[in-house]
This record gives C-alpha cells, sequence and structure tokens, in this order.
C-alpha cells in the first residue's frame, strides 16, 4: 500500500470517529431539549435534604455548637463544654433567635421551674416525643436558657444543667448508641438571647400556665435539624 492510500485511510477513519461524537451530542441536546426540567430536578433532588430553614448563618452556628460537642470530629473526645453563646452565635441575641423562627412547627420548649433543672412529668413527655419524631434528620439540638433572676454564674450553671437534664433524659428513655453523636447542646445562661413572650405561642410543655418572658426563659428549645453542613 502506498503512502497516499494510507493518508487517505487514516483521514477516512478520524471523519468518521468525528461524525460518531457530533452525532452523540447532537443526540444528547435533542434529548436534553425534549425534557428540559430533567436536569433542574436532579439538582432539586441533589439538594432536597437542606430544608428551607437551614440558612447560611444557621449552618455557621450548629457547624460550631457540634464541633464544641464533639459531634463533628476533631481528632478530640466527645463532650460538651461551657460555651462563649457570643462567640459560637458571633451575632447579636435577637438575630441569634431569629435564626430559628422558621423551625416554629416542628421546635418544642421544655420549661422549668424557677432556680429548678429538672424535667417535670409534661416535659419529659413532650422531649420523648419531639425525639421521637426525627423525620430523617441528622442532629438535635438543645439550647438552653435562664431567666434573670440571681447571679450570672448561677444561671449559667442552671442553664447547663437544663441542657444536660435533656440529654440524660433521652439517654435512659431511648438507649440509643447514637445518640451522642446526634445531640449538640448548648447553653446561655440569662446573658444572651433571651426569649420574648411571642415564643409563648410555640408548642411548650406548660400550655395551661400562665407564660410571661420570665416563664419561657426558663427552658431549653429543642429540635430536629437536618442541614447538609
Amino acid at each position: 500500500m502506498n503512502s497516499f492510500t494510507k493518508h487517505v485511510g487514516v483521514g477516512a477513519a478520524v471523519l468518521l470517529l468525528l461524525s460518531v461524537v457530533v452525532a452523540g451530542w447532537v443526540n444528547s441536546a435533542a434529548r436534553r431539549l425534549a425534557s428540559p426540567g430533567e436536569e433542574a430536578s436532579q439538582v432539586a433532588l441533589a439538594t432536597a435534604a437542606d430544608e428551607g430553614y437551614c440558612s447560611a448563618d444557621l449552618k455557621v452556628i450548629l457547624r460550631r455548637v457540634l464541633t464544641s460537642c464533639g459531634l463533628v470530629k476533631t481528632g478530640g473526645t466527645r463532650g460538651c463544654q461551657p460555651l462563649e453563646a457570643q462567640t459560637v452565635a458571633a451575632m447579636a441575641g435577637g438575630d441569634f433567635n431569629a435564626l430559628f423562627m422558621p423551625l416554629k412547627h416542628r421546635a418544642a420548649l421544655l420549661q422549668f421551674d424557677q432556680d429548678e433543672t429538672v424535667l417535670d412529668e409534661s416535659g419529659r413527655r413532650l422531649l420523648e416525643k419531639t425525639f421521637a419524631d426525627q423525620g430523617g434528620a441528622s442532629y438535635f439540638l438543645v439550647v438552653s436558657r435562664a431567666s434573670p433572676e440571681g447571679s450570672v454564674e448561677h444561671n449559667r450553671e442552671l442553664s447547663q444543667k437544663r441542657a444536660n437534664a435533656a440529654l440524660d433524659h433521652l439517654q435512659e428513655v431511648f438507649r440509643d448508641p447514637d445518640l451522642e453523636q446526634e445531640v449538640g447542646l448548648l447553653w446561655l445562661g440569662e446573658e444572651f438571647a433571651q426569649l420574648e413572650e411571642h415564643f409563648c405561642d410555640w408548642t411548650r410543655s406548660r400550655t395551661d400556665a400562665p407564660c410571661t418572658p420570665a416563664d419561657i426563659n426558663r427552658s431549653a428549645f429543642i429540635a430536629w435539624i437536618d442541614c447538609r453542613l
């Protein structure tokens, strides 16, 4: 076979290959035009787990809380430590509380007596009900507070013990081996993000009792949160 014939054969092969590639592109484009929503629906499905309440600010705070509690592994051991709430939130108290407004219909407030850290029967029932309604979520957040009576240090301790009371009861009732990798605690004392009276309209453990700002701040906010971090 002479040189000219070889060159013609190679050229024909290249043209054939290009024709196959172009035909594939055309067919692919035709399929996209025929079903323009297909790719969009695939993107929507991929992000479906990221609920609408998962704002960028909430994700930042959630990651900080979970890291501090050892739920997001950082090389240390698991265990919630006292947190400086302003540092964790990096925002004003009202802005912090506003992050949770979209969770109104899936969150709950466990109320405590003044200067008490023991969950009453209604609080235990509401905690169990809220925790059992996981719905595929990944993290259970407990944000506890204290009303302003007493010293700052005492109220920090009160809110910490209230958060721990929720965790202790969950451990006792559910005996879930993964529980310590699901529950994140944040205690705020009286110094940061006090709840306003409109939070009395949320699901709370003492619906038959009067609710003042002091009452609602003797509490622990609880909710399952499904945010992709």
